[in-house]
């Protein structure tokens, strides 16, 4: 099935207690269509600027990533982002960040190839180009996923209201969850979300895993034990995408697939860690992805 992700691509400079990268390649849907190659072709769309290098290009190629939705926009800059993360690699203190030619109104480009897509993932990322992209499309997705932060919703509170009756599921943290709702328990929160649209919610909680929440089932999954923490960015965004990556290889959508595809994301998240940027994920084999999951089976099983 096919698998469309809209999604920033990125400059990141990174400083952890492990070391430090000036501009590296990143961002969310870069980070999401990358994890989701490992199980099906991933179709990226999202715009960079004209500095934005062809190897960049050519390293999303050869994971089988369709970039007739990349747009490179003349005399504009790419989006860059500078941050750094504390010992204990859970906090973290954006530097600097400049939006460049994701600051300016962007409207999707969306290939005709792209708008009958199966599966979609709306990767963290403005929810009023999520609404444009979804409004490009020909037919309407079989599963339709968005991942969203605590940026969105302060800034962009009405369009993410508009967004979430027209999409399947969405993937927040704990405290985002809260924050969109009011409220203080996390499942209560999870609850108040079912009822703004999505028919399930996937809700992250860092080191101790996530959890899945539909109107019929609750649903737990740990997060993997890494030993080797390098660079968390892109974590998150990794396991939305090999969620959905996970999701389109089978063609399913009901909830035991998707508490299957869960446990493939977290394994495809705690690789991403073990190095800067996509270091680790370009090295990672679909062999070692299948051993740490029968790893994982057993540590979860009792």
């Amino acid at each position: 099935m096919s698998l469309l992700v809209i999604g920033s691509a990125a400059f990141d400079s990174i400083q952890t207690p492990s070391g430090s990268r000036e501009k590296v390649i990143g961002g969310s849907g870069v980070y999401a269509a990358f994890a989701a190659s490992f199980f099906t072709p991933a179709r990226l769309v999202s715009v960079v600027g004209e500095d934005w290098p062809d190897d960049y290009t050519a390293r999303l190629q050869k994971r089988n990533i369709d970039l007739e939705g990349l747009e490179i926009r003349s005399g504009a800059q790419t989006l860059a982002w500078t941050g750094k993360y504390f010992e204990n690699l859970n906090d973290r203190e954006t530097l600097d960040i400049r939006l460049n030619v994701m600051g300016e109104e962007y409207s999707p480009l969306v290939p005709e190839s792209y708008r009958e897509s199966d599966f979609v993932l709306l990767a963290n990322g403005s929810p009023v180009s999520h609404l444009d992209l979804l409004a490009k499309m020909t037919a309407k997705p079989r599963l339709t996923v968005a991942d969203t932060m605590d940026f969105y919703i302060q800034n962009c509170p009405d369009p993410l209201r508009e967004l979430l009756p027209q999409i399947d599921g969405l993937i927040l943290n704990d405290s985002e969850a809260r924050l969109l709702t009011g409220e203080k328990n996390t499942i209560t929160a999870a609850r108040r979300i079912l009822e703004m649209g999505p028919t399930f919610v996937i809700v992250k909680k860092g080191e101790n895993g996530a959890f899945y929440l539909s109107r019929r089932a609750i649903r737990l999954i740990p997060a993997y034990p890494s030993e080797k923490v390098v660079d968390p960015t892109g974590a998150g965004d990794s396991f939305a995408g090999a969620l959905l990556g996970a999701l389109a290889a089978s063609g399913r959508s009901d909830p035991e697939s998707i508490i299957a595809a869960m446990a493939r994301a977290t394994v495809v998240a705690g690789y991403t860690v073990e190095g800067f940027s996509l270091e680790r994920l370009e090295t990672l084999t679909e062999g070692e992805i299948e051993s740490r999951l029968a790893a994982f089976r057993t540590m979860i099983t009792f």
